[in-house]
């Protein structure tokens, strides 16, 4: 994701249908100095914004953010993005993670909380693990940490040992909805469920609850919810809690 120096961004429609190669074009404002913030799908040559994917212009603010909504399963790794990864292998210090990109990501065993060269964290091959990307560029293999800024965990590490739970891959822009603040499906879920629910940008979304029908329940509501409106949703959400009542 990078950022622009860009003032008026009214050539830029929430919502307007684009193909790869269509050119939004901005006017940069030096006076103004917004900073705007392009996302996946979007990307800045000189003054104009180039589309690389097919979708929907998509924007949120706080920070200020346009990227391109699309089906899509591949993932391009991006720097700062929240991942789920397997760990395949161990490599000396590092971890070898697959985070479903064209190349696994590396994890140093000093990237955990409490990590230390005498205290080494308890990571096994085959261990589903849940951290951000700390470099991801096309020049270099992703880097991928278990840690925030502060060094603490915060929920990032290992996420399946002791815990169970089921991970599933689902589209990118699935991802993206179950996340937005406009989707009430996690709330809606929560209020009736107890659960744990982890989502990764990659298209990797990892649910636990204290019944396995309850998980597999919250499972096939995230798949089915990906084409639904919120209204449709709410509806779906209440029969599943009714037809939970009668195991």
């Amino acid at each position: 994701m990078v950022e622009s120096s860009m003032g008026d961004n009214q050539n830029i429609v929430e919502g307007r249908i684009v193909i790869p190669g269509d050119v939004v074009v901005l006017k940069t404002n030096e006076d103004d100095g917004k900073k705007i913030r392009l996302g996946p799908g979007l990307r800045q040559e000189s003054e104009e914004v180039i589309v690389c994917k097919c979708g929907i212009i998509r924007h949120k603010t706080d920070p200020e953010t346009y990227w391109v909504d699309c089906h899509q399963k591949r993932y391009v790794p991006t720097k700062g993005e929240f991942v789920i990864g397997i760990v395949l292998q161990k490599a000396g210090d590092t971890f070898v993670v697959d985070i479903g990109g064209s190349v696994p990501a590396s994890l140093s065993y000093l990237a955990f909380e409490g990590a230390t060269k005498r205290n080494r964290p308890n990571v096994q091959i085959g261990d589903i693990v849940y951290g951000r990307l700390l470099v991801a560029n096309k020049d270099m293999e992703p880097e991928m940490v278990c840690i925030d800024g502060g060094g603490k965990g915060d929920g990032l590490g290992v996420i399946n040992r002791n815990r169970g739970g089921y991970m599933f891959k689902c589209s990118l822009g699935l991802v993206r909805k179950i996340l937005s603040k406009e989707c009430n499906l996690i709330k809606g879920l929560g209020q009736h469920i107890k659960f744990e629910v982890m989502a990764g940008m990659n298209g990797r979304i990892w649910v636990n609850a204290a019944k396995p029908e309850e998980t597999i329940v919250l499972m096939n509501a995230i798949s089915m919810s990906e084409y639904m409106t919120e209204e449709q949703i709410t509806i779906m959400v209440q029969k599943l809690v009714n037809a939970l009542s009668t195991f």
